[in-house]
């Protein structure tokens, strides 16, 4: 049997459901996963197996009008992403339909999709009625000529099955990137701490999800096969560490123990996870934490 292997880049807007539609296609959990937008800040790359073909997933952070320096660097790292991909799959979200911020996505191909194939999924079918999704169909299809349409729940599984059989007959022929087993090529240290983080941004709500940071500072591994964790909440201000830290360190230990039962069940062992939250004002400006988030500080440059 002839192997295959390639690179397919996920793009589209904020909570169109990449990260999801990733885990799906995985079959773990390896990206962070939230009702938040912009959640997702490093191009996560999950390894998905079909018959003979591997196909590495790149999960693009979500595709937006940049504001400040990390959302440049967001912004550059998706279509940075989709640059280096095989396949480009672009995901819309059928309630929403051709927003700005898709119709900005689908300028952006004109440039990036020469040369590669670009297909369409239309997300959260479920949430619309048939013929709304014809005229979403057509319309997209007017804009932009894609190489396939798939009609997809990522949440449900439904129709995913369909594009990640597709993807592995268009990713080019050749051996495998990765060893079979593995699903990610993150390092555990940057998975944890997106683990972290996603439990922070649960818990916080709209307070401030977009201003803290979680690096994995040591990873000790035990001899009796466990592991201590230690990690450090970066905050902008004193005000912010309070909420993080909550009523009697209330959120903390929350968010402490959820984000260790999480790694628990990832590793498949036991896990001592400590936290400390700490007040770094300046993190955003700080070349050091883009390394850890996986981006480009350059990038953010305006």
């Amino acid at each position: 049997m002839t192997t295959r292997a390639g690179f397919v880049a996920l793009i589209g807007e904020p909570n169109a459901g990449k990260s999801t539609l990733l885990n799906r296609m995985v079959g773990a959990k390896v990206s962070i996963v939230t009702h938040k937008v912009q959640t997702t800040r490093a191009r996560i790359r999950g390894v998905a197996m079909e018959g003979e073909s591997q196909i590495v997933f790149v999960d693009t952070p979500g595709l937006f009008q940049p504001r400040r320096r990390l959302d440049r660097a967001m912004v550059a790292a998706a279509w940075s992403g989709a640059a280096d991909a095989d396949v480009v799959v672009l995901l819309v979200e059928a309630h929403r339909g051709v927003s700005e911020g898709v119709e900005r996505i689908l300028e952006g191909l004109v440039n990036i999709g020469k040369g590669r194939k670009v297909a369409l999924a239309i997300n959260k079918i479920d949430r619309v009625e048939a013929p709304v999704l014809l005229g979403l169909t057509k319309a997209l299809n007017e804009r932009f000529d894609f190489f396939e349409t798939f009609m997809i729940s990522a949440e449900r599984g439904h129709g995913v099955d369909a594009l990640r059989q597709w993807l592995a007959t268009e990713v080019p022929e050749g051996p495998w990137l990765y060893p079979e087993d593995q699903i990610a090529d993150l390092p555990m240290r940057m998975i944890a701490a997106e683990m972290t983080r996603e439990k922070l941004t649960l818990r916080l709500h709209q307070e401030l999800p977009y201003q803290l940071t979680v690096e994995t500072e040591n990873w000790e591994e035990r001899d009796d096969g466990s592991a201590r964790i230690d990690q450090l909440i970066y905050v902008v201000r004193d005000g912010h560490k309070g909420i993080v830290l909550g009523n009697k360190g209330e959120t903390i230990k929350g968010v402490s123990k959820a984000a260790r039962e999480e790694l628990e069940e990832f590793l498949g062992r036991k896990v001592h996870l400590f936290l400390q939250v700490k007040v770094r004002p300046n993190w955003l400006e700080e070349s050091e934490r883009y390394s850890e988030m996986g981006l480009d500080f350059k990038d953010g440059n305006t």
